[in-house]
């Protein structure tokens, strides 16, 4: 260490403070190369810089040390909002341990957990702040930003780990470009909880982050990061929402409204360790996502090209919706007969959500395919259309071979699946010579075939990642996503024109307003 600064004198400074100290011996600068510091300091204010040598893991605080050259880059503050999730953020703040650039705090804060999350986060290190009750994962996330010392704020939910590079890449492209205001990451492909919606939800997400493009106009807090300046003068995050919905997007729509510099970096990723039920699942997307974002979008009279909002999905979302009224129209037409040969068809394009549901025991996934099977049977019989009754029960007995006997045995899984599969195939064919094909109906298949086609590409993914039986299974509840958002985009615009004929405008000025006037010379 003494060969630090040959030329010129030494300079030793001692900065203590709580929880952070670190040793610097310093050097003027020579021919040999910059000014160059030393610095020891706890993992919890540590310094995005280039890695020495590391003390073990297996202690509480650890300590590293660092060199860094004169041009200091940007340092990064963690902030994690938890409620009653103790196991995942255990495994959230390991993972922050594993990190090639350590951040230079992590901040939990504790939204009113019953389960001993706080406990969690201090074994761990991290600094732990309190809401003081339920008060969401927006005020969660103001709360730690304010509190925070770094440079750039790198919000992760509670539920996700982080790669040991996620902080790294985070680092160099705020210290590539210092016009960059916020960044935003994505999942892997390779969710921690195996159930086929858990694997569906997330690699929905994966491939819409991984097919956008890289000049984004939104945000994301499972894992983005952002300048706390910049945040601050956006007034953070928007605390009217009170329970995890889009919070993180309507920041984003502020900070691209105000000409803000915005990227989506598929690179930078965290892997999910959310378990999600088909229950869970609808009501998220409704109630969390596709109700708050049609009121933001028609709200502030934008709505973006991107992510989610794309316009192909726009395309879905009215040929679902078109496809649903046409089916509604038909149904009461022809007293629900053509829709005997659609259920058979829905029904074997989810023999992978079947399989999966009966490998883990679950009682909801028996239930809905028992209903499904009593209701073809019953449309079957009452339509006089005998032969897709034995179709149905024995795909559905295959599948049920397939599970039990064969799955566990790689050469019986196969010979099984193209057994199963090849049959389910001609049977979903075959039910269709029992559809009306009347010009109504025709113009309906073709709907349903031109939604096929205009995801192809997303099914091409999944049948590429999970294969075949699981990307048509997949069919299905890409649908019911699309159909619901389409109806809570027509919730919303209902009620807001309503509120126009009322005199309210569409509700009262949010912060998008609010922030308008100051941010719009920055």
């Amino acid at each position: 260490m003494a060969g630090t600064g040959s030329a010129g004198s030494h300079e030793r400074d001692r900065c203590v403070s709580r929880r952070h100290f670190s040793l610097r011996l310093r050097g003027c600068q020579n021919s040999a190369g910059p000014m160059q510091t030393i610095v020891l300091e706890p993992s919890c204010r540590l310094a995005a810089s280039t890695k020495l040598t590391q003390s073990s893991r297996d202690r509480t605080p650890w300590f590293r040390l660092y060199y860094i050259d004169s041009t200091m880059r940007p340092r990064v503050s963690v902030v994690i909002p938890v409620y009653s999730d103790a196991g995942n953020l255990g495994l959230c703040l390991a993972s922050l341990r594993t990190s090639q650039t350590a951040p230079l705090e992590c901040i939990v804060v504790d939204d009113g957990s019953t389960d001993g999350s706080g406990d969690v986060a201090r074994e761990h290190g991290a600094k732990v702040l309190s809401t003081g009750g339920r008060l969401g994962p927006a005020r969660a996330r103001n709360i730690g930003a304010q509190a925070a010392s770094g440079d750039v704020l790198l919000f992760i939910d509670a539920d996700v780990c982080v790669h040991s590079d996620t902080i790294r890449r985070i680092v160099a492209e705020f210290d590539n470009d210092p016009s960059l205001d916020a960044l935003m990451g994505s999942y892997d492909r390779s969710p921690s909880v195996s159930t086929f919606v858990s694997q569906y939800r997330n690699l929905l997400h994966y491939f819409v982050h991984q097919s956008s493009p890289r000049e984004a106009v939104t945000f994301w807090a499972g894992c983005g990061a952002i300048r706390k300046s910049v945040f601050l003068a956006f007034g953070g995050f928007n605390e009217m929402y009170q329970a995890p919905a889009i919070e993180d997007i309507e920041l984003g729509y502020r900070l691209a409204q105000a000409n803000r510099n915005l990227i989506l970096c598929p690179d930078i990723q965290v892997k999910h360790l959310k378990s999600w039920s088909l229950r869970n699942m609808i009501g998220t997307d409704f109630f969390y996502r596709a109700l708050p974002w049609s009121h933001l979008s028609l709200r502030s009279g934008h709505m973006p090209d991107a992510l989610s909002l794309r316009i192909s999905q726009r395309i879905s979302v009215a040929l679902v919706c078109l496809a649903a009224m046409m089916g509604a129209y038909l149904a009461l037409h022809w007293h629900a007969y053509f829709l005997t040969p659609l259920f058979a068809t829905f029904f074997i394009l989810l023999s992978g959500y079947w399989v999966e549901g009966w490998s883990r025991h679950s009682s909801m996934v028996s239930s809905i395919m028992g209903a499904m099977l009593i209701v073809i049977a019953g449309l079957a019989y009452a339509f006089r259309m005998y032969a897709i009754i034995p179709m149905v029960v024995i795909a559905a007995l295959g599948l049920f071979i397939r599970h039990r006997y064969a799955y566990s045995r790689e050469t019986w899984r196969r010979r099984t699946g193209v057994w199963v599969g090849g049959y389910s195939l001609v049977a979903a064919g075959l039910v269709w010579v029992y559809f009306p094909w009347k010009p109504m109906a025709l113009l309906l298949l073709l709907l349903l075939l031109g939604l096929v086609v205009a995801n192809q590409q997303f099914y091409l993914f999944l049948a590429a990642e999970r294969g075949k039986f699981f990307a048509l299974a997949a069919i299905p509840f890409h649908l019911l996503y699309f159909f619901s958002s389409g109806v809570a985009f027509s919730i919303e615009l209902v009620r807001f024109q309503v509120g126009r004929l009322w005199g309210s405008a569409g509700g009262r000025a949010g912060p998008a307003e609010r922030t308008r006037a100051k941010t719009a010379g920055r």
